[in-house]
């Protein structure tokens, strides 16, 4: 995708592969956490306070981003509180093995689709790829072979998220190119982290620590693991091959359908998997 791979390097390294994999597998493991936390907003919020802690401290030794790299930091960590609350809304409404094949396959999906729009002559093997995750997106979107419309909210709060995905990724893109990925990442989560426990704390008061106590091992491990994934993301984009790693990210899709199939037991699983499979090759097609 021209907007992804203006500076995508041919291929990427064996050790990028990895990262990039295990990147995918933790992000799909930290959004079925807080996807199972009873109390989303609780579990959100104490991810929040996570990247708080850790995104602080790391400011702190690693000192100020290069001035250059402000807009960059302040986009990305107002995309992701605005990702995160429709991500929180998205969990709310819907099953994780349908909301986050959903989410993370709109973005690749929106991306290309734009670049027709703008007149860019994409190669046929890439507008085949958009015609397959269009066909994939809509069968996750098939409630029982037929669109509900219990699913509809869900659904939409999903796609909006796969829109803020889409913003940030292509912000975090350029930013990782001329910023240390580590001072990046530490004021980006810095800047993300107080909305969630902010909006908790409005709404819950003095309930909120008490409400906590229950969660707080999940919270806190959900925002552990979703800093390092991220991270790891960051990391595997420095290679210049940010459309190959893009795609290659978007495996967790099959992972969160298979997550949500074998150990929330949502119904449709079977069903869902292999929607989310197609919408990975998909993605692999466009991004070639």
């Amino acid at each position: 995708m021209t907007v992804l791979s203006a500076s995508a390097a041919p291929g990427l390294s064996a050790g990028t592969v990895a990262i990039t994999l295990l990147a995918a597998i933790l992000h799909a493991a930290w959004n079925a956490v807080a996807h199972a936390v009873p109390d989303r907003l609780v579990g959100f919020a104490l991810i929040g306070i996570t990247y708080v802690v850790v995104g602080g401290g790391a400011a702190l030794v690693l000192g100020l981003p290069p001035d250059g790299a402000w807009p960059f930091a302040v986009a990305s960590a107002a995309l992701h509180v605005v990702y995160v609350l429709l991500l929180w809304a998205s969990y709310q409404l819907g099953e994780f093995s349908q909301v986050y094949p959903v989410a993370r396959g709109t973005a690749p999906w929106i991306v290309a689709v734009i670049e027709v729009a703008l007149g860019h002559v994409l190669p046929a093997v890439q507008l085949v790829g958009i015609a397959v995750i269009s066909a994939g997106l809509l069968s996750l979107a098939l409630d029982g072979g037929r669109l509900s419309r219990a699913t509809l909210p869900a659904l939409g709060a999903a796609f909006a998220t796969g829109i803020c995905i889409a913003g940030y990724t292509v912000v975090d893109a350029v930013a990782v190119g001329t910023t240390p990925v580590p001072v990046y990442a530490a004021w980006m989560f810095l800047l993300q982290g107080p909305a969630l426990p902010a909006i908790a704390l409005a709404r819950r008061r003095r309930a909120l620590f008490r409400q906590s106590r229950p969660v707080l091992l999940a919270g806190l491990g959900g925002g552990i693991v979703s800093l390092v994934a991220y991270g790891l993301v960051l990391v595997a984009q420095t290679s210049g091959a940010t459309a190959a790693v893009a795609a290659l990210r978007e495996t967790s899709i099959v992972v969160g359908a298979v997550i949500g199939t074998v150990f929330l037991g949502e119904r449709f699983g079977i069903r869902r998997a292999v929607a989310a499979a197609v919408v990975a090759a998909g993605i692999v097609l466009v991004n070639l």
